[in-house]
């Protein structure tokens, strides 16, 4: 019962938010730096290398290329 309250608060705040304009969500990666992440992938180097070079998470790289 309290969680079907919560749920909904949670949901009217989200639709409310929504409403305003304001984007929910992780930031976007920019596109020039996936760019960067698929050049670096096609020489071969590594997830993780990549991730280290260019200053983003290994997550981020794997997204990217799949």
């Amino acid at each position: 019962m309290i969680i079907r309250l919560i749920v909904e608060r949670v949901n009217a705040g989200l639709a409310r938010a929504r409403s305003r304009g304001v984007t929910l969500g992780r930031p976007r990666t920019d596109p020039k730096v996936e760019q960067r992440i698929r050049d670096r992938a096609a020489t071969g180097m590594g997830k993780l290398k990549i991730a280290r070079t260019l200053g983003v998470g290994v997550s981020v790289v794997q997204r990217v290329l799949t």
